[in-house]
């Protein structure tokens, strides 16, 4: 059984991710279930211009498009909600939102480089009580030490650095999510090496799969976009010969179910 944390569908800065590549990259991966975000919900694009106002969606839109697709296959998907502090608020709407569609949610995500603001910034702390409201994990993209200094602030939530720093040597995240119980990481983008050093320093229930699929289109989990093996089929296949099977079962999906309440 595989749960991967970290999967996207929309239109979006350069990228076209639909359900249907979703679930036939699942089936042919062997992926049980995947926590889903709308990339739509991004505000800046790559080179943080704001997003041009007749492309951008709210980001009820986008949690609405996540739950439908969760909807559809309950026992497969479930949803996280993309905010967007920088335009919004986390405001009565959202709540009520979040509240009707509870079962189907099963984190808060934050991109702050998509939304131009600093994670540790007091624009992100109305959407951090809306997850401590409901007792929703926090995943966000990587400014370490700002994820680090929310986790510390707000002890009763869990974090996820997803992609434990992105084009680092994750060093830092490693460190980091080896001082607090509430951090965690994710396995996007990251070597396993990293991975099994972050295993080490802080234990095995402090990480889990995830993948960003299908980033790089329907096998994502095979190849990248120029056709060089994914760094996935090492977690796929390497990594469970280096591993105790019941530590690999949770790194892959055992510490997900867990943290984002998945029923299995």
């Amino acid at each position: 059984m595989i749960i991967d944390t970290h999967v996207h569908i929309g239109n979006m800065l350069g990228f076209v991710l639909t359900e249907e590549e979703v679930i036939y990259s699942m089936q042919k991966y062997g992926i049980s279930h995947s926590i889903v975000s709308s990339l739509n919900a991004a505000e800046f694009d790559h080179r943080l211009e704001p997003v041009p106002s007749q492309y951008l969606h709210s980001q009820i839109e986008c949690l609405n498009d996540v739950i439908e697709f969760a909807k559809k296959f309950p026992d497969k998907i479930s949803a996280a909600v993309w905010v967007r502090p920088f335009n919004e608020k986390a405001d009565d709407a959202l709540y009520q939102a979040v509240s009707q569609n509870r079962k189907y949610i099963k984190a808060v995500k934050f991109h702050p480089y998509h939304s131009n603001i600093p994670f540790d910034s007091k624009q992100s702390e109305p959407f951090i009580e809306l997850a401590e409201h409901y007792g929703l994990p926090v995943v966000t993209h990587t400014s370490c030490i700002k994820v680090y200094r929310m986790a510390k602030k707000y002890p009763k939530t869990k974090f996820v650095m997803v992609h434990m720093g992105l084009g680092t040597d994750n060093k830092e995240a490693i460190d980091l999510i080896s001082k607090l119980p509430n951090l965690y990481g994710d396995t996007t983008w990251v070597p396993v090496k990293s991975t099994l050093a972050l295993i080490r320093n802080a234990g095995i229930d402090k990480v889990f799969f995830g993948s960003d699929n299908p980033i790089d289109g329907k096998d994502t989990y095979f190849c990248n976009r120029n056709g060089d093996r994914s760094l996935y089929q090492e977690y796929f296949n390497e990594l469970k010969h280096i591993l105790s099977p019941d530590d690999y079962d949770k790194l892959m999906y055992r510490n997900a179910a867990s943290v984002f309440g998945i029923d299995l």
